[in-house]
């Protein structure tokens, strides 16, 4: 019998691979309607290393859901040019990690994993749009998995960890049966109560969503 996990992952796998199949490699293949709102996102994640006080040569990131890897063009973008990176992409769908593989097969100093778990520590994860799409699973097993892939990355970072979720404060009629909308105030409380002092809560760059930084001491 299959468990409600990995019925969630086999379903948010054959959804994204059909994505990219439709649309290639661009920001509808990950279901973003254009490239403008997916960096507007990754901003956002960025402002969780962007604002610590690591002095590091190098910083170490893990992509949960990475897609095709498009976080990573925002990191060779935006990267100071006396720190250098090392990336870990993450993804349930076989389809995604190889478009990834095959776009930075010249990039030594990143990673394609097909999974939902890094194989080691990395300095900080992160993840954006992989809480969005819940394809109709029941509610509380979504948040289950929502909760249990925080407390993941939580585990495999070392240095703190950023995502972003619908926020239930849409407009309803706005709202999409297939996607999940989360309680911001819930999700800012579980990871204070469970991860860290730091946390912060943003939810105010025009979307109709929120993103979380929690950093570790």
């Amino acid at each position: 019998m299959v468990d409600q996990k990995s019925k969630i992952l086999g379903d948010v796998a054959e959804y994204y691979s059909e994505r990219l199949k439709k649309f290639g490699a661009t920001a509808k293949g990950v279901d973003w309607n254009d490239p403008k709102g997916q960096f507007l996102r990754f901003e956002q994640l960025g402002k969780l290393w962007l604002n610590s006080k690591s002095h590091a040569d190098v910083i170490s990131i893990a992509d949960y859901g990475c897609g095709y890897g498009a976080f990573l063009d925002y990191i060779r973008g935006s990267f100071p040019k006396d720190i250098d990176y090392e990336f870990l992409g993450l993804d349930v769908s076989a389809d995604m990690i190889e478009a990834s593989r095959q776009r930075w097969q010249d990039d030594n100093k990143s990673r394609f994993l097909v999974g939902n778990q890094p194989d080691k520590k990395t300095d900080f994860a992160v993840a954006s749009g992989i809480f969005n799409v819940s394809l109709g699973a029941d509610h509380g097993d979504w948040l289950n998995y929502i909760l249990e892939t925080l407390r993941t990355m939580a585990e495999f970072s070392n240095k703190g960890f950023a995502f972003n979720c619908l926020t239930s404060y849409s407009d309803e009629d706005r709202k999409a049966d297939h996607l999940f909308y989360t309680d911001p105030c819930f999700i800012f409380d579980y990871c204070k109560s469970n991860f860290s002092r730091n946390v912060a809560l943003l939810h105010d760059y025009d979307l109709y969503e929120f993103t979380i930084l929690v950093r570790h001491k």
